[in-house]
């Protein structure tokens, strides 16, 4: 548990900023997660009740559905993460910065820092993913809801109407290069390899996978110039 709460009969604030109230719910969403991910790992995604993780956490069953509306949610705990992760990247990039460059140079960063929500999710993990049909397709969701999020940062970036078929196709082509990137860490590490040698193929292959949208889109949703304060 990496929650740490002030101990000064409440007089004190916690250390970390946050109301005791806040500060209690967030470690009971804490206990409830590390439970359900040791029983998620132990006996599988499907077998695991929601019963058993509460009794595990030693809350009320209707405490876990609170904190997790779908026994997915336990899983999956960087969904919004994900989901918004490349729209960000492409709303963030520098002047002068094409998204394939932001969206690529973000990657490459992801795979230095063998990043988990690019997919260096570890083989217990990654077993418990690939064994459960239910999290096979809320993985499939995700990807789909992450490309139509980028595709409305596109239409954004470009000044297109939002159901702008340059901007869809771009989020499809970009998506997808990351959809194929994350299958292969999985891939690799499903086969035992490491994190640190799945990142020294995926940074040579994520060049190759991204140098192949180079001739369609080096010059899409290109950043202008940052105005000064003034105007000038």
């Amino acid at each position: 548990m990496d929650t740490e709460m002030n101990t000064g009969r409440g007089v004190d604030a916690p250390a970390d900023g946050l109301g005791l109230r806040e500060s209690k719910k967030r470690e009971t969403r804490q206990l409830i997660s590390d439970h359900a991910t040791r029983l998620f790992l132990q006996q599988g995604f499907e077998r695991t009740t929601i019963a058993e993780i509460a009794a595990a956490a030693r809350v009320a069953k209707k405490t876990v559905t609170n904190y997790f509306p779908r026994k997915e949610d336990l899983a999956l705990d960087h969904q919004e993460e994900f989901v918004a992760g490349l729209a960000r990247t492409v709303a963030d990039r520098q002047p002068g910065q094409s998204a394939l460059t932001a969206l690529r140079l973000a990657f490459q960063a992801a795979v230095t820092a063998q990043d988990p929500v690019a997919g260096f999710a570890g083989p217990e993990f990654s077993r418990m993913i690939a064994a459960s049909p239910t999290l096979s397709a809320c993985l499939r969701a995700l990807h789909d809801r992450r490309e139509a999020a980028l595709a409305h940062a596109l239409a954004e970036a470009t000044g297109a109407p939002a159901d702008d078929i340059t901007a869809r196709t771009a989020a499809a082509l970009l998506a997808a290069v990351h959809r194929t990137l994350f299958q292969r860490i999985q891939e690799l590490t499903l086969a035992g390899r490491g994190n640190p040698d799945i990142a020294a193929v995926l940074t040579e292959e994520t060049t190759r996978a991204f140098d192949l949208l180079e001739p369609a889109l080096a010059h899409y949703a290109v950043r202008g110039p940052e105005r000064s304060p003034s105007g000038q």
